[in-house]
């Protein structure tokens, strides 16, 4: 005798409280293993796939797509004790941790994925009545589509969210990635190409082709809503946005800040790094240069590496250098956090922005790698700005603002030269130090910029 176990959205940790359904994994009536993701949400954070810890089959889903739950609402039911072939389904793994499995052994675990634009998601509280034919569901679920030469190598949510929205089906695509991946550049190129009339306009959803012989879910609403009052659009304060809206309201209402700013001339380190990526091997990043230089300031001015404990009214100077890195996606901001960067170099340094960067670029970074940074280091100057008044990323004591490295009258030698230069921002809390700490944090990372040599005492 099947019992029917309620899977609930498990807690997510890390302060969120709810998620939003990005795409079902699973239809009513698929089979499925202990630990096999069943949906993609989207939280505060990040985009993570939820493990579910029952093996059976899926008798109901609640929540359609584009739908926000909170923590402890029912995600799905499954069907445990009897498969539909008869056989005994898999038992519980009992355990769920968003992103990374269940922690099932490993001989049980299977990650397979649909890459085909997925079905519209059944009615909030479909049940076993709903599902399909019990000849359909004697299949392994999720089975990808394939292609004459394999499965679709596709990883990124985004890349297939993109697709989805646009009517493209990523069979017909080859990626120009790693062992044919398909990259967003992929599915942009393909849009671009596309004739006239053959694909729709980015952002409206093309309808499925399953449409014309199964009822459809409605699309989730727009965002957007004009207010009763008649006056302009009203758009939820949800997702990546809302949270960063609540941070930063936090991190006014309760940090005391001021800023500080300097020009530099960063000639000479534009030409050190010139000379580094031609002596072969890694490049370095211009980024994982000014993090270099960051962590050998909070070496000589640790109370900027720190936080304040309101309760107990008590600075706490930290140990280590977790470094955040403002990264702009197509989610938002984001700010992933790289750990020990205090004892990382120049080329490792590089090698992990590269890896979180890729990860928040294709929404594949997890809350954890979000969060417990120490101090932000914040590079601007990407979007053609020269200065800012960055806020501080709450609950840290300091910011460092980078704006544009342009070419720029300079006196240089005691005669007037055309150099590179870089204007310096330093955002700090002021209950953990007064300006002549920030003043001089600010003037050695400037020294650092304009003569690299310096850092050479700290190596």
């Amino acid at each position: 005798m099947a019992q029917v176990l309620e899977f609930k959205l498990p807690d997510l940790g890390e302060g969120l409280t709810e998620a939003e359904i990005v795409r079902w994994l699973v239809q009513v009536g698929d089979v499925v293993a202990v630990d096999q993701p069943v949906v993609e949400v989207e939280t505060a954070k990040a985009m993570v796939e939820v493990p579910c810890p029952y093996g059976g089959v899926v008798t109901a889903r609640f929540g359609e797509e584009g739908t926000e739950l909170p923590v402890g609402a029912p995600l799905l039911t499954v069907a445990v004790g009897a498969s539909a072939s008869g056989d005994t389904a898999e038992e519980g793994s009992g355990n769920v941790l968003v992103g990374y499995g269940t922690g099932a052994p490993a001989a049980r675990r299977r990650r397979v994925r649909p890459e085909a634009p997925v079905r519209a998601a059944e009615p909030a509280g479909a049940t076993a009545g709903t599902a399909r034919p019990a000849a359909a569901r004697t299949a392994p679920a999720l089975a990808a589509p394939e292609r004459p030469d394999g499965p679709v190598p596709v990883i990124s949510p985004l890349v297939r969210r993109l697709a989805r929205d646009n009517g493209l089906d990523l069979r017909t695509l080859h990626g120009s990635g790693p062992e044919g991946l398909i990259l967003r550049a992929d599915v942009e190129r393909a849009l671009r190409e596309a004739p006239q009339g053959t694909a729709p306009a980015v952002g409206v959803p093309a309808p499925h082709a399953s449409s014309v012989t199964a009822p459809q879910a409605a699309l989730p609403a727009p965002v957007a809503s004009p207010p009763a009052d008649g006056l302009g659009t009203r758009i939820p304060l949800r997702g990546v946005r809302g949270a960063v809206a609540d941070k930063l309201s936090r991190s006014r209402r309760e940090i005391p800040d001021a800023t500080c700013w300097v020009d530099a001339d960063a000639t000479e380190l534009m030409e050190a790094r010139r000379a580094m990526n031609a002596s072969g091997g890694p490049k370095i990043s211009l980024l994982a240069l000014l993090a270099r230089i960051c962590t050998a300031a909070l070496a000589r001015f640790p109370e900027l590496n720190s936080t304040v404990d309101t309760d107990a009214r008590e600075v706490v100077r930290l140990d280590r250098v977790d470094l955040g890195f403002a990264a702009q996606t197509d989610r938002g901001l984001v700010v992933p956090v790289v750990r020990d960067a205090h004892s990382r170099n120049a080329e490792s340094l590089s090698a992990e922005f590269a890896r979180l960067t890729e990860a928040a670029r294709t929404g594949r970074l997890t809350p954890g790698q979000l969060t417990g940074g120490t101090f932000t280091l914040n590079n601007y100057g990407v979007f053609g700005v020269d200065g800012s008044t960055p806020i501080i990323n709450h609950p840290e004591a300091a910011m460092l603002g980078v704006g544009r490295i342009v070419p720029k009258p300079w006196v240089h030698e005691g005669g007037l030269a055309v150099r590179q230069v870089v204007q310096l921002s330093l955002t700090f809390d002021h209950r953990v130090c007064d300006g002549g700490t920030a003043g001089g944090f600010l003037r050695y990372v400037a020294d650092c910029v304009e003569q690299p040599a310096v850092l050479l005492r700290t190596l």
